[in-house]
């Protein structure tokens, strides 16, 4: 787990964007009791991707649908993993 000031630094990013992302629904970090924001290897990764996207020219509005997409493409190819093996087994 990270503080912010450092998954902002690994993303390459500033941390009043984190905050952003946040408010707009683009990732949910975990909380101290005392509400510091952590943020796992996979918040990191999603900033990177948000990066990315944010790099080809989408706005949040968009982000937000390409990554819903893509958690959705994730888990139809898990499903089929998981499918074929069953049928296979």
């Amino acid at each position: 787990m990270f503080a912010i000031s450092v998954a902002a630094q690994m993303a390459s990013m500033e941390i009043q964007n984190l905050r952003v992302y946040e408010r707009r629904g683009l990732l949910d970090p975990d909380r101290t009791p005392g509400g510091t924001r952590l943020y796992s290897e996979a918040d990191v990764a999603r900033l990177i991707r948000i990066g990315e996207l944010l790099a080809e020219g989408l706005n949040l509005a968009g982000i937000a649908r390409v990554i819903e997409l893509e958690t959705q493409v994730a888990r139809l190819r898990a499903d089929n993993i998981r499918l074929r093996a069953e049928r296979a087994g």
